[in-house]
């Protein structure tokens, strides 16, 4: 642990009804921000996507963004790479030479990978960035989950490839049909997009929209169903459901917001937004990445490798969803 800084935020979550948006509830969420040990992984140099195991406990999967090939890494919960112990290229004796170039994933190639979900024991590797929101190759790789410190490679079982209900034309007319957040809800799937100013790549607008995934065919694209949206969110890069399934929590450039689950029928993920955390003061640059740790835990990182980990205690938590 380099530093720790304690940071209590009480801070009103309140939205207002629109349009395609159920009105927010208003509560009071404090949050604590401590910075971690970096990833001592070189090659792990642009990450964009984190997320817990659900099978092999303290182990965090992670991924390069745009360009890299197509491959995960493994780290603990101090930030260090897990590899083979038989194989001459894992290095593990110190941080500072830990050089494995991750587990490849064959049958995958990676174009725009954004964010990594887990389901069902396997790995969703949302291949979904569309920054100039021309492509009509999105999609999603399905890849089991398997032991980083006995396997050396694996492969894709399938691709789903996936596109949107409302774009037209490509690039679109509107530049709202670029995603780099994914999360599963039980067995249900759901990406958050990234909205630009129309012909502007370097020009972000507010505004986010929430739609679920549909994984059916690996040959015929997977329409998304269009959920929701919010006009309160900005530059969405990450997002993540804890482990008892009561919280949301969704990333941004200068923004943690936590929402919790919906109860009502009608309801949906972005219903009830209970808190949010200016990330601006902590110096965390361009976060990515986004898990739950535990109930009331995050790790959020940036491209980088620099870690933080975000607690937070919310006034009038929600009832459990789920049981333990």
């Amino acid at each position: 642990m380099l530093w720790k800084t304690t940071f209590m935020l009480l801070l009103l979550a309140s939205g207002a009804a629109s349009e395609g948006c159920l009105g927010s509830d208003s509560a009071g969420v404090a949050f604590t921000v401590t910075r971690e040990t970096s990833i001592g992984n070189a090659q792990l140099s642009e990450l964009s996507g984190l997320v817990k195991s659900q099978l092999f406990d303290e182990v965090y999967w992670a991924h390069n963004d745009s360009g890299d090939s197509p491959r995960v890494f493994a780290l603990d919960r101090e930030g260090r790479s897990l590899c083979p112990q038989f194989l001459k290229s894992c290095r593990t004796q110190e941080i500072g030479e830990r050089d494995w170039p991750g587990q490849a994933i064959e049958l995958a190639m990676n174009y725009d990978w954004e964010d990594v979900a887990i389901l069902q024991g396997d790995l969703l590797i949302a291949d979904i960035g569309n920054n100039g929101n021309a492509r009509r190759d999105l999609g999603i790789y399905r890849v089991p989950e398997f032991n980083p410190e006995a396997v050396e490679r694996t492969r894709a079982l399938t691709f789903y490839p996936i596109r949107y209900p409302d774009q037209r034309k490509f690039p679109a007319e509107r530049w709202e049909f670029d995603a780099e957040a994914l999360f599963t809800d039980g067995a249900e799937v759901f990406l958050i997009t990234k909205h630009r100013e129309s012909g502007q790549i370097s020009q972000f607008k507010r505004g986010a929209k929430l739609y679920r995934v549909p994984l059916r065919s690996s040959v015929e694209p997977n329409v998304l169903e269009w959920v929701a949206e919010r006009d309160d969110l900005a530059v969405v890069t990450a997002a993540d459901i804890s482990p008892r399934g009561r919280y949301l929590a969704v990333l941004g450039y200068q923004t943690l917001w936590l929402f919790s689950r919906p109860e009502q029928p009608e309801a949906h993920w972005f219903s009830h937004l209970r808190g949010q955390l200016d990330l601006r003061p902590f110096g965390m640059g361009q976060v990515e990445a986004i898990t739950f740790l535990d109930t009331s835990s995050l790790m959020v990182a940036n491209e980088g490798g620099d870690r933080f980990r975000v607690d937070f205690v919310d006034a009038q938590p929600p009832e459990p969803a789920r049981d333990d």
